[in-house]
């Protein structure tokens, strides 16, 4: 009776024992396991995120990753922080942070380069405090306003009343762009009247209809962000129609473009959060898995006015703009 060689006995042996060990369930788990991408921000159920979302889960498949979009709902820093905490301790491989605040986020940002958990800004960068995140992708907000001024200039006569909104208080971005605009406009002399609307979308049209109506000389609103572009637009529409109110702001909704299509807007100023989304996941992926340091890109300053209303419309219903 012919015998195998004791060789080849040995290395079936083997064979069968790797493959027992890899058919156990803690090994084919670690096997499979696949990249975990986490981003965060202070606004989670904020509509604005719709695409960014989008962006994120598009990048996820062609990247082959799992990605999960979570923060908070109503701006607790503090609280988001701690997200940024948890996260590594749950183990996810990348972080990308809405940075709205220039010194909330540093020490816990620090903590988590410090493990090895690489963290990028998106959407919102800290600029004005040091800070270890790798990267931002998301709008340069001074640059943006300062193109928001070049736009809007010819059509703001010199010495004017503007009413210049901000959703929230103290987030950096709306400053920034604030920021960006004054310094564009400041050969007109203008007189500024700012006002806080809130991200309630009612509780906004409230407060700019009271605000116009208190003082008849402000013929000029511009806002600064999603949520008080969209109340001002509609609050001009509903109570201003007749009055030649000039109005322009940043980001996009269905209303806000419909407002533009029908010149109620003059035009928004889009940060294009598909792409925020997608490069956010991109190059934490790249870096988790080959060492590819993240670099920052700018999703620029997309001026969309009447004339470019109707496509980008049709791009918004199906979740790109």
């Amino acid at each position: 009776m012919h015998q195998k060689p004791k060789n080849e006995a040995h290395m079936r042996s083997f064979a069968a024992l790797i493959l027992a060990l890899l058919s156990c369930p803690v090994f084919a788990q670690q096997a499979a396991k696949p990249l975990r991408l986490i981003l965060l921000t202070p606004f989670v159920d904020y509509g604005f995120f719709g695409p960014v979302k989008k962006g994120a889960q598009d990048a996820a498949t062609a990247m082959n990753v799992q990605v999960t979009f979570s923060g908070t709902k109503d701006g607790d820093v503090k609280q988001l922080a701690n997200q940024v905490r948890q996260a590594v301790q749950d183990g996810y491989d990348g972080i990308a942070l809405n940075i709205i605040d220039p010194e909330a986020f540093d020490a816990a940002v620090a903590e988590a380069i410090q493990k090895k958990v690489p963290v990028i800004a998106f959407n919102v960068d800290d600029s004005r405090t040091s800070n270890a995140r790798l990267a931002a992708v998301g709008q340069n907000m001074v640059a943006a306003g300062q193109a928001f001024g070049r736009k809007i200039a010819a059509d703001v006569p010199a010495g004017s009343h503007i009413l210049l909104t901000m959703h929230d208080p103290n987030i950096s971005a709306l400053e920034d762009r604030a920021r960006g605009i004054k310094e564009t406009l400041k050969t007109k002399n203008i007189q500024w009247t700012e006002l806080v609307t809130s991200t309630d979308r009612e509780q906004g049209i409230k407060k700019i209809r009271s605000a116009l109506e208190a003082d008849r000389s402000i013929k000029v609103v511009i806002s600064t962000g999603s949520a008080d572009t969209e109340a001002a637009g509609l609050a001009i529409e509903k109570f201003f129609a007749k009055d030649s109110m000039i109005a322009a702001g940043f980001d996009l909704s269905p209303d806000i473009l419909r407002l533009v299509q029908a010149g109620t807007l003059r035009f928004t100023i889009d940060q294009q959060p598909y792409s925020q989304g997608y490069f956010s996941v991109v190059a934490l992926a790249l870096n988790a898995r080959y060492g590819v340091l993240p670099t920052n890109i700018d999703t620029g300053a997309t001026i969309i006015d009447r004339s470019a209303a109707e496509r980008v419309i049709e791009l918004s219903r199906r979740g790109y703009r």
